[in-house]
């Protein structure tokens, strides 16, 4: 056995808790290049490090996969999908979020700078002089009004409009844009700064639109050239969907390499509402919560409902149900949909293929919720053959274990505990 790992190949293993010995290896840690500027074109909260994606590939390779194609069942913001075309391979994914989506098809998309750049000078020109409203619905517009002055609405306006009118066809260039406009939503909103939870801040003083737009696309432009020529790797597949029920890809992966959210995750609909809304994907940004992980079951039954959940799901689902019956059914609904999470993956990897997740244990209502050893156990119930486990330091929560309020890391005691640890599981199949 490497001493990387521990290696779990029954759940009967699990009874002990060895998770919480296994090793913790800082190659999982940093990694020394710089991260490509493709990464930092849209601000995305808990954003999975791009070095993880390529050092799954290498493990991968390391144990015999010839790897071809990767996916990503919460593909997110395209992290592992812009990694995978970068290194030449094949890629699916999938996201429920469809902010999420845009930004990820933007990643990982071959574009032309020198198009790129044509495009802009045309917005840039029509902007000032495009109409300043924008059709919505009426609950879309009240929310929105919410978070924008007058002047700043009617700027956005004219540069999504001048965006629409330039670029009018649904294309990757469009998402390119479409991309760099979403970017610029909360700094130019009265959303706090830095929170990432919806904070707002009355008193804040955003910057102009059009400049700041100018100054973010150059910034995207400068993204897509350092990229270069990705059309030496097949074209990306980010679908739009359910990842419990999203259609399966046309050929199985040879390495899934995804993150799932935590129980206690961020509400990803609430965190991107102002984009959700100014770009039409919802009247009402809570319709995105709809289908999300642990979002699925909302009428569950502890009594009837128990005999699904797995043994290590039982134990914490348990505890909470002393302290808090309704946090108990809402770690249950999460509980029972990873676990098929674990059951769809089977069906997307490959006979020979990896299934890596990069997972971290929470705390609920003061219980501390197992999220690595109960997917380590619900993957080996789906049959995968070896889960092996190691930990990484997750650098700026070791340093500021807690969360204030408004969702910003902190040295000073909350009850917002944050690990300072995740778990690193590759599941053999």
């Amino acid at each position: 056995m490497d001493r990387q790992f521990v290696d779990i190949t029954d759940v009967r293993q699990l009874w002990d808790m060895p998770l919480l010995n296994a090793p913790a290896d800082p190659e999982w840690d940093t990694y020394a290049s710089k991260e490509p500027r493709m990464h930092r074109i849209h601000p995305y909260p808990a954003k999975f490090p791009a070095f993880l994606a390529e050092r799954g590939i290498s493990y991968a390779r390391s144990a015999g996969v010839r790897v071809k194609m990767v996916g990503d069942i919460f593909c997110g913001c395209g992290t592992v999908a812009h990694e995978a075309r970068r290194l030449g391979l094949g890629f699916w994914g999938c996201d429920i979020n469809p902010v999420a989506t845009l930004i990820a098809r933007t990643k990982s998309a071959d574009l032309c700078p020198l198009e790129f750049r044509s495009m802009l000078d045309r917005i840039m020109r029509l902007a000032r002089r495009a109409k300043g409203d924008i059709q919505l619905a009426p609950s879309a517009r009240e929310r929105l009004n919410r978070w924008f002055r007058p002047e700043q609405f009617a700027d956005l306006a004219k540069v999504l409009n001048a965006i629409r009118h330039v670029v009018p066809e649904p294309s990757p260039l469009q998402d390119a844009y479409l991309c760099t406009f979403s970017a610029i939503l909360k700094p130019c909103s009265q959303w706090q700064q830095r929170a990432i939870k919806p904070t707002l801040d009355n008193a804040k003083l955003p910057p102009e639109v059009f400049a700041t737009f100018l100054k973010h696309a150059l910034t995207v432009a400068q993204a897509i050239e350092e990229a270069g020529d990705l059309s030496h790797s097949p074209a990306a597949v980010v679908e739009l969907g359910n990842a419990l029920s999203v259609g399966l890809p046309k050929r199985r992966v040879d390495l899934l390499v995804s993150s799932p959210p935590y129980v206690t995750s961020y509400e990803y609909a609430d965190l991107h509402q102002l984009s959700s809304l100014f770009l039409g994907y919802a009247d009402d940004h809570r319709q995105l919560r709809d289908g999300s992980i642990g979002s699925t079951q909302h009428d569950f039954r502890l009594a009837k409902g128990i005999r699904d959940l797995n043994r290590t799901a039982t134990r914490t689902v348990f505890s909470l149900y002393e302290q808090d019956k309704r946090a108990a059914r809402s770690v249950a609904n999460y509980f029972i949909d990873m676990q098929a999470i674990a059951n769809r993956a089977m069906r997307i990897v490959r006979p020979g293929g990896i299934a890596m997740f990069v997972i971290g244990n929470t705390q609920y209502r003061g219980v501390d919720v197992d999220n690595a050893s109960h997917l380590t156990e619900s993957l080996l119930s789906a049959r995968f053959k070896t889960v092996r486990v190691t930990k990484r330091t997750i650098s700026n929560k070791a340093a500021t274990p807690y969360r204030t309020p408004t969702g910003k890391f902190s040295r000073t005691q909350t009850s917002n505990h944050i690990y300072s640890h995740e778990y690193v599981l590759m599941a053999h199949r």
